[in-house]
């Protein structure tokens, strides 16, 4: 019989499996998309990737001597959401990024081997709340997994 010892090993959190994508954009509804998705990822515990897109608009040249970045305008609002989701330090499970392109077109390209997409609406009154932004509704028509739109 082997005498007991007196440290007790630290508890090893359970390996996540799978992850899930929310998009954020800085609206109050990707905000709330950013809660539900963080309490899915973590009851269901899976990775979490929070994914903000930027893009050139096409006239736009630099011509007027401003520093203005949409790279850098999308990673303060991924930034942001993400303090005030998490605070000062993310959790191990979750992850940020930041893509160019069209935000459908590369939450679609995320949604790869993802468990589930979370979105905001556009959040919309009346009869205008029943129709989804342009965004959530191509995911939920393309993903190639499910998408939860959060109203």
């Amino acid at each position: 019989m082997q005498p007991l010892s007196d440290s007790a090993a630290p508890p090893q959190s359970p390996r996540r499996v799978g992850h899930i994508i929310v998009g954020v954009d800085g609206s109050k509804a990707s905000l709330r998309a950013l809660a539900k998705a963080a309490t899915l990822a973590d009851a269901l515990n899976t990775e979490l990737r929070i994914l903000t897109t930027w893009k050139f608009f096409a006239d736009y040249n630099g011509i007027g001597g401003t520093d203005w970045s949409p790279e850098n305008d999308a990673r303060e609002i991924l930034d942001d959401a993400s303090h005030r989701q998490f605070g000062d330090s993310l959790p191990h499970w979750v992850t940020t990024g930041s893509v160019e392109g069209s935000p459908a077109q590369r939450l679609i390209d995320a949604s790869e081997g993802a468990e589930m997409i979370v979105l905001g609406s556009r959040g919309h009154g009346g009869v205008m709340g029943l129709l989804l932004g342009s965004v959530s509704s191509a995911c939920a028509e393309k993903a190639h997994c499910p998408v939860l739109v959060v109203h």
